[in-house]
């Protein structure tokens, strides 16, 4: 018999213990029947302020992914997604590969990273050239333009908010999230991609596609796109950007 209440699919998604902002986000993006089920990487530090901190948080996430991957397939999950895009970015292209085959092989699972479903989105679009915001040290930036150059894509312009703590990450609010897109777009772009998990970008993506007239695509709505229609749930979710809206 299905799970009385993700009848039609149980997503589960691995994230840092510091996050508050995807699994809130899934469930005000979830069409009904879908569940969301978190299992949570402990962070024993979560300064992130120069790359030597970022880096050890990202080395000890990696070294946690396996524990906290076996606590959440007790829920008996349908779906894998990796809700920190860092980890997947770092790497470039084969970095991404290598974190998606090994939660695939210890799962069983389909998987989903945020940087896959973003470029699975932008080829929905036929985009590019881009502009990226997130909230990563130089480091992290690097990882950036060299996973979307190996997929054929041109980071243009980048913006990173860059807290100093992942915790605070998810303090970072819309205005100050809008004045950085202002700042990054331009004709050149064919459209904005937003990476960071803990970064609230859902609404503010679907508002800022009307004034600036092009996709922007955050990551979290990227990513429960992929894991949707992944398992053939064609739903259109208003409200969170045009990849859930449209596509």
């Amino acid at each position: 018999m299905p799970d009385a209440v993700g009848y039609r699919l149980k997503v589960g998604v691995l994230i840092p213990s510091t996050n508050t902002v995807v699994k809130a986000e899934y469930n005000r993006m979830a069409p009904h029947g879908v569940s969301i089920h978190a299992g949570r990487m402990w962070v024993s530090n979560p300064a992130v302020h120069t790359d030597e901190l970022s880096l050890r948080l990202l080395r000890e996430m990696e070294a946690r992914m396996r524990e906290t991957l076996d606590v959440l397939l007790t829920c008996e999950p349908d779906h894998i997604v990796m809700g920190m895009s860092a980890i997947a970015f770092a790497g470039g292209a084969a970095g991404n590969d290598r974190i998606a085959r090994l939660l695939a092989a210890w799962s069983g699972r389909s998987v989903t990273t945020g940087p896959m479903a973003c470029v699975q989105a932008l080829e929905v679009y036929g985009a590019k050239r881009i502009g990226v915001i997130s909230p990563y040290q130089p480091q992290g930036e690097e990882n950036v333009v060299r996973f979307f150059a190996d997929m054929g894509k041109e980071v243009v312009r980048l913006r990173s908010l860059r807290p100093p703590t992942a915790t605070a990450i998810a303090r970072i609010g819309s205005g100050e999230i809008i004045q950085a897109l202002r700042e990054i777009d331009g004709p050149d772009l064919d459209a904005i991609v937003q990476a960071g998990t803990n970064l609230a970008m859902a609404r503010v993506a679907d508002a800022a596609e009307d004034w600036l007239g092009k996709p922007v695509i955050a990551v979290n709505t990227a990513s429960l796109w992929h894991a949707l229609r992944t398992h053939g749930i064609e739903d259109r979710v208003v409200g969170f950007g045009s990849p859930l809206r449209e596509h």
